[in-house]
């Protein structure tokens, strides 16, 4: 078959970038053809996304594609992080800058609503993971705090479908980012309507929902005026990010039997979980705090949301902001001189989810849980990246009870998998082969939605073999396993067992 092109626009919470897969019918290839920065921006106390400038770049981006690519590009489609939204008057009127999932007016916010409908409802109804910033705290913080725009607001888009509306006019909540919302059912795989209603939320502003490979129809005539684009779809891929990274997955599917293997999409955030047929609502998955967000090809992602390298990339912020110049490879030489299995932290402690001073944060931590701080910046390092590893082994122990068979294989995609010595540490604290790669696993997965809504490849399962064998991975085997059983017991004392 001829080349053909598929852009994907992966926004992420640091940057953004268009990259186009080139699929010659076998293989697939990618090309990085603009990136730009990204970043919350800080006003009048609040964290909000500049989503017009995103735009902007958008745009300046399609602009480059056609120059390099021209009339070959197929399709486009966009994903990006979870939760966070923005809201439409009537006739498409923006009212403001969506928010920062990491604002501060949602602090509170789960025992407000727990006030209203019992803990235990909510999940039963959205089986999500319990997070402050999910976007139903997130709305319930505005209509506590009286916001006029819930009062005027006509539709709501979660971010990814803010920007397939701005590429193509058509408004609609694609479904695996709209199951990040905590008032998604999926078992029905529509709104929970009562749910919103007993917390007076709006239900006007919810959407049609469609599943991922959904083609809305061609890019806008301003856009292609404005890109210099024609003939290109707009199509909606796993729009969150994880859904695209688990797409990208270059696992082998054995048939007849259950997939031995899970997930780490690692990054900011280490997104660890199973693809399983239906949702698992049951008092042992709330217990352990899973949530179920919707997969493509009509799959669940079983999985926990775990803090993951922000940690790292707040200290190395704090110490080049100090006057230091620490590169990621620097980090990792000073990490592995310090002794290991030293300090260890919750990674998950509510004290680091947006600290002014990730290190002192760390240290802090230390202190009030009895141990020695770790001094230098390898100290810190390799405690943050050990006490990674050691929340990977508990979250893989939930996920086996989960499901009810053992993992075998733990499959890290994203740009964690460029981490050599986290990789490491995974495989040996929990005793399991790793797959590393591909880093790019979020637009792949995306480009490769696009091509099996374009027919290009027949199924998910072609999808996964074309990834396969088109991008490397590493494997790691577990190797100094006795120490990390040791280090295990003393993490859970420390952390307190559940979390």
């Amino acid at each position: 078959m001829a080349e053909q092109v598929f852009l994907a626009v992966d926004l992420g919470a640091s940057s953004g970038r268009h990259v186009a897969g080139r699929f010659d019918g076998h293989r697939l290839s990618l090309e990085e053809v603009h990136r730009f920065g990204n970043g919350p921006v800080s006003a009048a106390g609040h964290l909000y996304w500049d989503v017009l400038g995103l735009w902007h770049h958008v745009v300046q981006g399609l602009r480059a594609v056609a120059g390099k690519f021209g009339s070959r590009i197929q399709s486009v489609g966009v994903c990006t992080w979870g939760v966070d939204f923005g809201l439409l008057g009537r006739g498409g009127e923006l009212l403001g800058n969506p928010y920062c999932y990491r604002d501060s007016r949602t602090e509170g916010m789960l025992q407000r609503a727990f006030e209203i409908v019992p803990r235990e409802e909510i999940f039963a109804q959205t089986g999500l993971q319990f997070m402050q910033f999910n976007t139903l705290y997130q709305l319930l913080a505005m209509r506590l705090n009286s916001s006029p725009l819930l009062d005027v607001a006509d539709s709501m888009l979660m971010v990814p479908d803010l920007f397939h509306w701005l590429l193509s006019g058509v408004k609609v909540n694609e479904m695996t980012e709209a199951s990040t919302s905590q008032f998604f059912d999926p078992r029905r795989g529509n709104w929970a309507t009562d749910l919103f209603e007993r917390l007076q939320l709006p239900t006007r502003i919810l959407g049609t929902i469609v599943a991922p490979g959904t083609k809305l129809g061609p890019l806008l005539p301003a856009v292609q005026a404005a890109s210099g684009l024609s003939g290109v779809d707009v199509v909606v891929p796993g729009s969150h990010d994880t859904a695209s990274a688990v797409m990208g997955v270059p696992a082998e599917s054995r048939p007849g039997a259950e997939p031995d293997w899970c997930y780490i999409s690692s990054g900011t955030w280490s997104l660890m979980g199973v693809e399983t047929p239906s949702p698992v609502v049951t008092p042992q998955c709330q217990a352990h705090n899973f949530t179920n967000e919707g997969g493509v090809g009509g799959t669940t992602r079983l999985l926990k949301n775990i803090c993951g390298l922000w940690m790292v990339q707040e200290c190395r912020r704090c110490w080049n902001q100090a006057g230091a110049a620490h590169s990621w490879d620097d980090l990792n030489h000073l990490s592995a001189a310090s002794p290991p299995l030293a300090a260890l932290v919750d990674v998950d402690d509510g004290s680091f989810l947006a600290p002014p001073d990730m290190p002192q944060a760390i240290r802090d931590y230390c202190n009030r849980t009895g141990q020695t701080p770790p001094s230098s910046v390898g100290a810190v390092v390799r405690c943050t990246m050990e006490s990674l590893a050691l929340r990977y082994r508990q979250v893989l122990g939930w996920i086996e009870e989960l499901v009810g068979r053992r993992i075998e294989t733990i499959h890290i995609v994203g740009g964690g998998a460029q981490n050599q010595p986290l990789c490491q540490m995974t495989a040996d604290a929990c005793r399991r082969r790793v797959v590393a790669g591909p880093i790019e696993a979020t637009a792949i997965g995306n480009i490769m939605m696009q091509a099996v809504a374009a027919g290009a490849v027949a199924s998910i399962a072609e999808a996964r073999e074309v990834i396969r064998n088109s991008f490397p991975v590493v494997e790691y085997l577990p190797q100094d396993c006795d120490s990390w059983d040791g280090a295990y017991q003393r993490f859970m004392t420390i952390i307190g067992g559940q979390k």
